[in-house]
């Protein structure tokens, strides 16, 4: 994945960390294509309901981010108003960039 592919810097701030998606696979039990689905803001590769919200939390804790700071971008991108605002061509929603918006910072 490229790094200009992730969301809130997550994928820089994870390899500064020095760690792998596979470490976070191994020690979270969770595949590799979720956290590259997380790490990207691509939420619909997630299984739905409260198992991504519980995805969400074990990266974040994962990396040492701020959890709620991911799970409110999850939640604005998930949200109706997003869906409304990208049907329109809005690219923000409560003032964070839609995740298919930050490759192009």
């Amino acid at each position: 994945m490229k790094e200009d592919e992730s969301i809130l810097g997550l994928a820089a701030i994870r390899r500064n960390r020095g760690v792998s998606l596979e470490q976070i696979a191994e020690s979270t039990k969770l595949s590799v294509r979720f956290l590259e689905a997380i790490e990207r803001g691509d939420f619909r590769k997630l299984p739905g309901g409260i198992y991504n919200t519980s995805y969400i939390r074990q990266y974040a804790r994962a990396i040492d981010y701020d959890e709620a700071v991911l799970l409110a971008f999850y939640r604005l991108q998930t949200s109706p108003a997003a869906a409304v605002a990208a049907a329109h061509g809005k690219q923000t929603v409560g003032g964070l960039r839609a995740a298919s918006t930050f490759s192009r910072l």
